[in-house]
């Protein structure tokens, strides 16, 4: 019987241990403002606008999207997604639901959405629309007191 309790206390120890120093998600006001760095994202976008965007992500900031890397969010506007844009009459979220989690010093959300895009006229006077169901996962640091997007990844599939 002394053995059983020589193996059996140690362990419980580690258990106890382990239990009391687990880190949970901190679910206060840091995760309030963690939404609000994804939502002003998403309203900069849904205006078609980029301007207030760039101190919402952090310097070496990596953008994935569709499989592809698009580099620090400087490169993803300037080869990417700022062009697009300009080909943009409207870009709306629908459904949107977003889910963020932070364990200091940093958060991780999740972001589920339809999106839809209508397209400018073309020459001919052809618009087109674009409405597909998206998702994005993204990895955001607090950094100098601010949260900071370093990682985002994005995509989509068609509408049923």
């Amino acid at each position: 019987m002394k053995k059983t309790r020589t193996i059996f206390l140690p362990f419980m120890t580690v258990l106890a241990f382990v239990a009391v120093n687990a880190q949970e998600p901190v679910i206060t006001s840091e995760e309030d403002a963690v939404i609000t760095v994804m939502k002003k994202y998403k309203e900069a976008l849904q205006n078609l606008t980029i301007d207030r965007t760039f101190v919402l992500f952090a310097d070496n900031s990596q953008v994935y999207e569709q499989g592809g890397i698009e580099g620090t969010y400087s490169d993803y506007i300037e080869h990417h997604l700022g062009p697009e844009l300009g080909h943009f009459k409207k870009f709306e979220f629908s459904d949107y639901e977003i889910d963020a989690e932070v364990h200091m010093p940093y958060a991780f959300t999740t972001e589920t959405y339809i999106y839809t895009i209508i397209l400018k006229p073309d020459e001919k006077g052809n618009s087109r629309t674009i409405k597909k169901k998206g998702v994005a996962t993204s990895i955001l640091e607090k950094i100098d007191g601010k949260w900071k997007i370093i990682k985002t990844h994005s995509s989509s599939r068609n509408t049923k």
